[in-house]
Protein backbone atom coordinates (compact mmCIF):
# COMPACT_ATOMS: atom_id res chain seq x y z
CA UNK A 1 0.00 0.00 0.00
CA UNK A 2 0.93 3.44 -0.84
CA UNK A 3 1.70 5.69 1.67
CA UNK A 4 -1.14 8.38 1.18
CA UNK A 5 -2.95 5.07 0.66
CA UNK A 6 -2.62 3.96 4.61
CA UNK A 7 -2.90 7.02 6.13
CA UNK A 8 -6.61 7.14 6.96
CA UNK A 9 -6.38 3.75 8.21
CA UNK A 10 -3.22 4.58 10.84
CA UNK A 11 -5.37 7.45 11.73
CA UNK A 12 -8.64 5.67 12.00
CA UNK A 13 -6.73 3.33 14.99
CA UNK A 14 -6.34 6.66 16.82
CA UNK A 15 -9.84 8.34 17.27
CA UNK A 16 -8.21 11.94 17.18
CA UNK A 17 -10.03 15.10 17.73
CA UNK A 18 -9.03 17.55 14.89
CA UNK A 19 -10.27 21.06 14.67
CA UNK A 20 -11.10 22.76 11.28
CA UNK A 21 -12.06 26.93 12.13
CA UNK A 22 -12.09 27.46 8.66
CA UNK A 23 -15.95 26.23 8.85
CA UNK A 24 -17.19 28.61 6.26
CA UNK A 25 -15.09 27.19 3.38
CA UNK A 26 -17.34 24.57 1.18
CA UNK A 27 -14.25 22.34 0.77
CA UNK A 28 -13.54 22.06 4.48
CA UNK A 29 -17.39 21.06 4.98
CA UNK A 30 -16.72 18.29 2.92
CA UNK A 31 -13.75 17.33 4.09
CA UNK A 32 -14.87 16.95 7.48
CA UNK A 33 -18.08 14.85 6.47
CA UNK A 34 -15.88 12.40 5.03
CA UNK A 35 -13.37 12.12 7.53
CA UNK A 36 -16.30 11.98 10.25
CA UNK A 37 -18.13 9.43 7.64
CA UNK A 38 -15.03 7.32 7.52
CA UNK A 39 -13.95 7.49 11.29
CA UNK A 40 -10.28 8.51 9.95
CA UNK A 41 -10.79 11.49 13.05
CA UNK A 42 -13.81 13.07 14.75
CA UNK A 43 -13.89 16.48 12.88
CA UNK A 44 -14.60 19.88 14.88
CA UNK A 45 -15.76 22.17 12.23
CA UNK A 46 -15.88 25.85 13.88
CA UNK A 47 -18.34 28.02 12.41
CA UNK A 48 -18.90 31.83 13.57
CA UNK A 49 -20.59 32.88 16.18
CA UNK A 50 -22.03 36.08 17.66
CA UNK A 51 -19.40 38.77 17.72
CA UNK A 52 -16.52 36.76 16.10
CA UNK A 53 -17.32 37.27 12.18
CA UNK A 54 -13.65 37.19 10.94
CA UNK A 55 -12.51 33.54 10.44
CA UNK A 56 -9.02 35.06 12.31
CA UNK A 57 -11.19 34.73 15.47
CA UNK A 58 -12.22 31.03 14.77
CA UNK A 59 -8.79 30.56 14.15
CA UNK A 60 -7.59 31.42 17.32
CA UNK A 61 -10.33 29.96 19.25
CA UNK A 62 -9.36 26.40 17.39
CA UNK A 63 -5.53 26.81 17.88
CA UNK A 64 -7.14 27.91 22.37
CA UNK A 65 -8.87 24.42 21.86
CA UNK A 66 -5.65 22.65 20.83
CA UNK A 67 -3.96 24.58 23.67
CA UNK A 68 -6.33 23.36 26.59
CA UNK A 69 -6.64 19.78 25.00
CA UNK A 70 -9.90 19.90 24.25
CA UNK A 71 -9.07 18.54 20.34
CA UNK A 72 -5.91 17.17 19.67
CA UNK A 73 -4.61 18.88 16.61
CA UNK A 74 -5.82 21.99 13.68
CA UNK A 75 -5.83 22.07 9.97
CA UNK A 76 -6.14 25.26 8.37
CA UNK A 77 -4.90 27.23 5.53
CA UNK A 78 -7.49 26.59 3.15
CA UNK A 79 -9.06 30.49 3.98
CA UNK A 80 -5.77 32.28 5.89
CA UNK A 81 -1.91 32.47 4.67
CA UNK A 82 0.89 30.51 5.75
CA UNK A 83 1.96 33.37 7.53
CA UNK A 84 -1.35 33.84 9.86
CA UNK A 85 -1.57 30.48 10.14
CA UNK A 86 2.03 30.42 11.75
CA UNK A 87 1.91 32.87 13.55
CA UNK A 88 -1.21 31.50 15.59
CA UNK A 89 0.83 28.48 16.54
CA UNK A 90 3.65 30.35 17.51
CA UNK A 91 1.23 32.71 19.66
CA UNK A 92 -1.28 30.14 20.77
CA UNK A 93 0.78 26.53 21.31
CA UNK A 94 4.68 27.93 21.43
CA UNK A 95 7.78 25.54 20.27
CA UNK A 96 8.69 22.10 22.07
CA UNK A 97 11.42 22.53 24.75
CA UNK A 98 14.75 22.82 22.82
CA UNK A 99 13.47 23.78 20.35
CA UNK A 100 13.76 27.76 19.02
CA UNK A 101 12.78 27.53 15.11
CA UNK A 102 9.47 26.44 13.36
CA UNK A 103 9.76 25.07 10.30
CA UNK A 104 7.80 23.13 7.82
CA UNK A 105 8.33 19.74 5.76
CA UNK A 106 6.46 18.55 2.71
CA UNK A 107 5.85 14.73 2.13
CA UNK A 108 6.52 14.14 -1.82
CA UNK A 109 5.42 10.70 -2.36
CA UNK A 110 7.07 10.17 -5.73
CA UNK A 111 6.48 7.21 -8.75
CA UNK A 112 9.92 4.55 -9.03
CA UNK A 113 13.38 6.16 -9.29
CA UNK A 114 15.66 3.78 -7.78
CA UNK A 115 13.47 0.49 -8.71
CA UNK A 116 12.21 -0.10 -5.17
CA UNK A 117 8.87 1.10 -6.00
CA UNK A 118 6.55 4.54 -5.12
CA UNK A 119 8.34 6.66 -2.24
CA UNK A 120 7.66 9.36 0.22
CA UNK A 121 10.85 12.20 0.38
CA UNK A 122 10.60 14.41 2.98
CA UNK A 123 11.52 18.01 1.53
CA UNK A 124 12.49 20.47 4.34
CA UNK A 125 12.23 23.66 4.67
CA UNK A 126 10.03 24.31 1.93
CA UNK A 127 7.39 26.70 3.93
CA UNK A 128 8.87 28.79 6.40
CA UNK A 129 12.24 29.42 7.35
CA UNK A 130 13.73 31.93 4.43
CA UNK A 131 17.31 31.80 4.87
CA UNK A 132 18.33 29.46 7.67
CA UNK A 133 21.62 29.58 9.79
CA UNK A 134 23.90 26.18 10.52
CA UNK A 135 22.16 26.11 13.54
CA UNK A 136 18.79 26.49 12.78
CA UNK A 137 19.53 23.73 9.67
CA UNK A 138 20.18 21.10 12.13
CA UNK A 139 17.22 21.82 13.69
CA UNK A 140 14.83 21.45 10.72
CA UNK A 141 16.11 18.27 10.00
CA UNK A 142 16.01 17.13 13.69
CA UNK A 143 12.18 18.07 13.65
CA UNK A 144 11.76 16.38 10.11
CA UNK A 145 13.32 13.33 11.42
CA UNK A 146 10.48 13.27 14.71
CA UNK A 147 7.59 14.27 12.09
CA UNK A 148 8.53 11.31 9.85
CA UNK A 149 8.84 8.70 12.36
CA UNK A 150 5.44 9.46 13.25
CA UNK A 151 3.82 10.06 9.99
CA UNK A 152 5.79 7.82 7.69
CA UNK A 153 6.88 5.31 10.32
CA UNK A 154 10.01 4.53 8.84
CA UNK A 155 14.14 4.81 9.66
CA UNK A 156 14.86 8.65 8.23
CA UNK A 157 18.13 8.82 6.06
CA UNK A 158 19.01 12.54 5.74
CA UNK A 159 20.97 14.52 3.15
CA UNK A 160 21.36 18.11 3.04
CA UNK A 161 21.60 19.64 -0.05
CA UNK A 162 23.89 21.88 -1.64
CA UNK A 163 25.62 22.75 -5.41
CA UNK A 164 28.72 20.55 -3.86
CA UNK A 165 29.01 16.62 -2.81
CA UNK A 166 31.49 16.13 -0.33
CA UNK A 167 33.81 19.28 -1.03
CA UNK A 168 33.71 19.59 -5.00
CA UNK A 169 33.00 22.99 -4.85
CA UNK A 170 33.44 25.90 -2.25
CA UNK A 171 31.87 28.75 -1.17
CA UNK A 172 30.22 30.22 1.94
CA UNK A 173 26.87 28.64 1.31
CA UNK A 174 28.34 25.28 1.03
CA UNK A 175 30.43 26.05 4.35
CA UNK A 176 27.04 27.07 6.04
CA UNK A 177 25.65 23.14 5.07
CA UNK A 178 28.67 21.74 6.40
CA UNK A 179 28.45 23.35 9.75
CA UNK A 180 24.72 22.37 9.38
CA UNK A 181 25.52 18.81 8.65
CA UNK A 182 27.94 18.93 11.80
CA UNK A 183 26.07 20.53 14.74
CA UNK A 184 23.09 17.80 13.64
CA UNK A 185 25.64 14.59 14.18
CA UNK A 186 26.44 16.24 17.71
CA UNK A 187 22.31 16.14 18.65
CA UNK A 188 21.26 13.40 17.08
CA UNK A 189 23.97 10.92 16.69
CA UNK A 190 21.65 8.39 16.02
CA UNK A 191 19.83 9.82 12.83
CA UNK A 192 22.03 8.40 9.40
CA UNK A 193 22.97 11.98 7.78
CA UNK A 194 25.56 13.06 5.45
CA UNK A 195 26.48 16.00 3.58
CA UNK A 196 26.85 18.37 1.80
CA UNK A 197 25.44 16.55 -1.46
CA UNK A 198 24.18 17.18 -4.70
CA UNK A 199 20.61 15.96 -5.04
CA UNK A 200 21.54 13.50 -7.68
CA UNK A 201 24.07 11.96 -5.42
CA UNK A 202 21.53 11.98 -2.46
CA UNK A 203 18.74 10.34 -4.68
CA UNK A 204 20.49 7.66 -7.38
CA UNK A 205 22.59 5.16 -5.97
CA UNK A 206 24.57 4.96 -9.53
CA UNK A 207 25.64 8.64 -9.06
CA UNK A 208 25.93 8.16 -5.58
CA UNK A 209 29.01 5.15 -6.19
CA UNK A 210 30.94 7.77 -8.58
CA UNK A 211 30.26 11.08 -6.29
CA UNK A 212 30.06 9.71 -2.64
CA UNK A 213 31.49 6.73 -2.34
CA UNK A 214 31.44 5.51 1.28
CA UNK A 215 28.80 7.89 2.17
CA UNK A 216 25.97 5.67 4.49
CA UNK A 217 22.81 8.10 3.15
CA UNK A 218 23.95 8.93 -0.95
CA UNK A 219 21.62 7.13 -3.02
CA UNK A 220 19.71 6.57 -0.32
CA UNK A 221 18.36 9.65 1.48
CA UNK A 222 14.58 9.87 1.91
CA UNK A 223 15.08 13.60 3.81
CA UNK A 224 16.09 16.25 1.57
CA UNK A 225 17.09 19.29 3.82
CA UNK A 226 17.83 22.22 1.44
CA UNK A 227 19.95 25.18 2.37
CA UNK A 228 17.23 28.07 1.65
CA UNK A 229 13.25 28.40 1.62
CA UNK A 230 14.30 28.98 -2.37
CA UNK A 231 15.74 26.06 -3.15
CA UNK A 232 13.09 24.09 -1.63
CA UNK A 233 9.95 26.00 -2.38
CA UNK A 234 11.26 25.64 -6.12
CA UNK A 235 11.87 21.95 -5.87
CA UNK A 236 8.31 20.38 -4.17
CA UNK A 237 6.92 22.76 -7.12
CA UNK A 238 8.52 21.35 -10.02
CA UNK A 239 8.28 17.61 -8.83
CA UNK A 240 4.70 18.13 -8.30
CA UNK A 241 4.08 19.46 -11.25
CA UNK A 242 6.54 17.96 -13.82
CA UNK A 243 6.73 14.55 -11.98
CA UNK A 244 3.35 14.10 -10.85
CA UNK A 245 4.16 13.72 -7.16
CA UNK A 246 1.73 14.18 -4.33
CA UNK A 247 2.88 17.14 -2.55
CA UNK A 248 1.34 17.18 1.72
CA UNK A 249 2.33 20.47 3.39
CA UNK A 250 3.73 22.48 4.53
CA UNK A 251 3.68 20.25 7.59
CA UNK A 252 4.37 22.69 10.34
CA UNK A 253 7.19 21.30 12.77
CA UNK A 254 8.84 22.68 16.25
CA UNK A 255 5.03 23.18 17.85
CA UNK A 256 4.09 21.51 21.36
CA UNK A 257 1.15 20.06 19.45
CA UNK A 258 0.00 19.60 16.02
CA UNK A 259 -1.26 22.84 14.21
CA UNK A 260 -1.18 22.21 9.90
CA UNK A 261 -1.22 24.22 7.20
CA UNK A 262 -2.72 23.89 3.96
CA UNK A 263 -1.84 25.65 0.73
CA UNK A 264 -5.28 27.76 0.21
CA UNK A 265 -5.86 26.06 -3.69
CA UNK A 266 -5.89 22.89 -1.53
CA UNK A 267 -8.50 19.75 -2.87
CA UNK A 268 -10.88 18.18 -0.84
CA UNK A 269 -8.52 14.87 -0.72
CA UNK A 270 -5.67 17.56 0.35
CA UNK A 271 -7.68 18.04 3.49
CA UNK A 272 -8.05 14.56 4.21
CA UNK A 273 -4.63 13.54 3.84
CA UNK A 274 -3.47 16.92 5.80
CA UNK A 275 -5.96 15.79 8.47
CA UNK A 276 -4.61 12.16 9.14
CA UNK A 277 -1.28 13.70 9.03
CA UNK A 278 -2.21 15.52 11.94
CA UNK A 279 -3.77 13.02 13.58
CA UNK A 280 -0.65 10.40 13.57
CA UNK A 281 1.28 13.36 14.46
CA UNK A 282 -0.18 13.82 17.48
CA UNK A 283 0.47 10.37 18.84
CA UNK A 284 2.23 9.88 22.13
CA UNK A 285 5.44 7.68 22.40
CA UNK A 286 9.09 7.16 22.21
CA UNK A 287 9.02 8.81 18.89
CA UNK A 288 8.25 11.97 20.30
CA UNK A 289 11.65 11.69 22.13
CA UNK A 290 13.14 10.26 18.97
CA UNK A 291 15.51 13.21 18.48
CA UNK A 292 17.53 13.83 21.53
CA UNK A 293 19.66 16.80 22.31
CA UNK A 294 18.00 19.21 20.15
CA UNK A 295 20.37 21.73 18.57
CA UNK A 296 19.22 25.57 19.56
CA UNK A 297 19.54 27.90 16.98
CA UNK A 298 20.33 30.59 19.02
Amino acid sequence: MTFTGGLEARARRLGRRIAFPEGDDPRVVEAAAILGRRGVVRPVVLEAEAGDEEAQGRLQRAVGMLRGGVVDGVVAGAVHTTAEVVRAGLKGVGLRPGVRTLSSSFFMEVGDFRGAGPEVLTFTDAGVVPEPRPRQLATIASEAVRVRRLVVGDEPRVAFLSYSTLGSAGGRAVEKVEEGVRRFREACPDVIADGELQGDAALIPEVARVKAPGSPVAGTANVLVFPDLDAANIAYKLVQRLAGAVALGPILQGLRAPLNDLSRGASVTDIVRVAAITALMSAKGSALGATRGLPTDR
